[in-house]
């Protein structure tokens, strides 16, 4: 395993941003539309829970189907995990995802606000409050010797990557804007500094960017 997380199929708009403004419950990614931002996604066969049979396959596809891939933790932000600000004032709302959450590993999340850990189906969520090396040695030992993704938000990711706590990345960027909201980068070109990166048009229409530490 590497000792840094790892950013996977992390899907941003044309202008950077990983979501819009104004997330609330029934809009997880705020004013950004998520049929279009993540089209790519629910466009393929592997997609958890699809509704109907079908789907796309190739490069798309492989990528939805290598995110478990050898992952034993998962960091993200409070922002990813539910749109609640501040205090936890409602304990009973756990998640825009069902019953069965997509990681199946410990998640820890990134809070000022201590909350109660709790599981759904085989995932638990561990809420923490510490800087990104102290967090990040808690998703390893989580991992017991698997890798850690870091799931996001874009913020999250920000806070890694200004900490130099990332090893590779995986940014996935749809071809529409966004024009505010949580943002990851004004040009991926703001990485080459530190990381080697690949660039590999989709047919979906998207454009994959893969970097890798120098």
């Amino acid at each position: 395993m590497s000792q840094l997380p790892r950013v996977q199929n992390f899907t941003v708009s044309s202008d950077g941003f990983g979501a819009g403004e104004h997330q609330s419950p029934e809009r997880p990614f705020g004013t950004a539309d998520p049929g279009r931002l993540m089209a790519w996604l629910l466009a393929t066969a592997s997609l958890p829970d699809r509704a109907e049979p079908g789907g796309t396959r190739g490069l798309d596809d492989h990528l939805v189907r290598d995110f478990g891939n050898n992952i034993g933790a998962e960091i993200m932000g409070r922002n990813k995990f539910g749109p609640q600000r501040g205090p936890w004032t409602d304990h009973d709302w756990e998640r825009w995802w069902g019953d069965e959450p997509p990681f199946h590993t410990p998640v820890f999340v990134l809070t000022h606000h201590a909350r109660p850990s709790f599981s759904l189906s085989d995932t638990t969520f561990h809420f923490v409050d510490g800087e990104p090396t102290a967090v990040l040695r808690q998703a390893c030992d989580a991992a017991e010797g698997k890798d850690v993704r870091l799931g996001g938000g874009a913020t999250t990711i920000r806070q890694f990557l200004d900490a130099d706590l990332v090893d590779t990345l995986h940014v996935v960027v749809a071809p529409l804007e966004i024009g505010a909201g949580a943002r990851l980068w004004h040009s991926p070109d703001e990485l080459l500094d530190r990381f080697h990166r690949d660039v590999v048009p989709s047919p979906s229409g998207v454009t994959d960017h893969v970097f890798w530490r120098k």
